[in-house]
């Protein structure tokens, strides 16, 4: 089976700022080469992605969806990198038995019923957008099984599931655990890993920071300078390191040695993959039970899952970390989150995709 993956139009991959989409497709591409399939990438130009053959396409990178009103038009670039991926596929497909796309956006489900070659659609976030959503409702119905997603609350987010449950494929995330050290032991600092934007809430962790004394590693892509220099204002007294955006291999390390990692959406996540990097490492999860992580973590096992924006409750659930076993976070992301499992779900949703 000869794949395309169609990346993210946010911008270029190992960059960061495609987030979890842009790890989860990195780790398919190396799960399905070493089962011997053929996976080429196409993404916007300056892309790197380790062992994988990329097709680098110049244009204008897309901006972010998450805080746009409900009853947005759709807008494309002046020179959009995702119209140019989608003539380029328009070209080539031939090449290939599948294309997945994995943009979170309206052009490539529109322009699905004029290929030839079957897409899969591997839908990243939730419910942002009233016209996106009405685009996912009619490829849904119009090439049933082909829209794959993450979790069942993600899939909640969009009305018509309710109506067509069916819809969706959940197909849930995975790492390569050979990459996260498992580590027995922490210092009492904690983490928070993700993009520095406001839908990410880490004002709530800085407050959380300030009224418990206790520091926190901010680790993530300055995507929003202007709100970090807010939050730093506005919270004075917090004890706030950020150490930057990091691969793999730096991360995994300085999690490992946080006491847990906190998770403070302000909107619902697909998914967190943080969250199941930080398990891979032996950290528990403190987490608002909203979105992608009340089906990830184990409530009172390996972490907790709080009342959505509840301080109290938040400071609470970090009081009783130290109760918690290691251990058994590691053990969760080998049984649940491994690329084989991964690699098995997603073989299994490309083969039911008809021609």
């Amino acid at each position: 089976m000869a794949l395309l993956f169609a990346s993210t139009s946010v911008g270029p991959l190992g960059t960061g700022v495609g987030g979890g989409v842009e790890l989860t497709l990195r780790n398919l591409v190396q799960e399905l080469q070493q089962r011997g399939v053929a996976v080429d990438v196409l993404a916007p130009a300056g892309s790197v992605l380790p062992a994988a053959n990329v097709i680098g396409v110049p244009g204008d990178c897309h901006p972010f969806a998450q805080n746009d009103p409900w009853d947005s038009p759709v807008h494309l670039p002046g020179d959009s990198v995702l119209a140019r991926m989608w003539d380029w596929i328009r070209q080539h497909q031939a090449s290939y038995e599948r294309v997945v796309n994995f943009a979170f956006d309206w052009l490539p489900f529109y322009l699905t019923p004029f290929l030839q070659v079957p897409v899969a659609h591997f839908v990243s976030m939730g419910s942002l957008q009233a016209a996106l959503d009405r685009m996912l409702l009619q490829t849904a119905l119009r090439f049933p099984g082909t829209l794959g997603l993450y979790t069942h609350v993600q899939a909640q987010s969009f009305a018509f599931t309710q109506q067509f449950p069916q819809c969706f494929r959940v197909l849930g995330s995975g790492v390569d655990l050979a990459l996260y050290e498992y580590q027995p032991a922490a210092g009492p600092q904690l983490a928070w890993v993700g993009r520095i934007a406001p839908e990410k809430g880490l004002e709530d962790a800085a407050a959380l920071s300030a009224r418990l004394e206790r520091e926190v590693w901010i680790m993530g892509k300055m995507q929003d300078e202007a709100y970090w220099q807010r939050i730093q204002q506005d919270f004075p007294t917090a004890r706030l390191t950020y150490t930057g955006f990091h691969d793999t291999k730096e991360l995994q390390t300085r999690l490992g040695q946080c006491q847990a990692l906190l998770m403070t959406p302000k909107w619902v996540e697909a998914f967190g993959n943080v969250a199941i990097e930080a398990l891979a490492c032996g950290v528990p999860v403190v987490s608002y039970a909203r979105g992608g992580p009340i089906e990830i973590v184990r409530h009172q096992e390996t972490g907790f899952l709080v009342e959505p924006d509840n301080l109290d409750a938040l400071c609470e659930a970090i009081h009783q970390v130290p109760a918690l076993r290691r251990d058994r976070c590691r053990r969760q992301a080998e049984r649940e989150y491994s690329l084989p499992a991964l690699g098995d779900r997603f073989q299994a949703w490309f083969a039911d995709i008809c021609p």
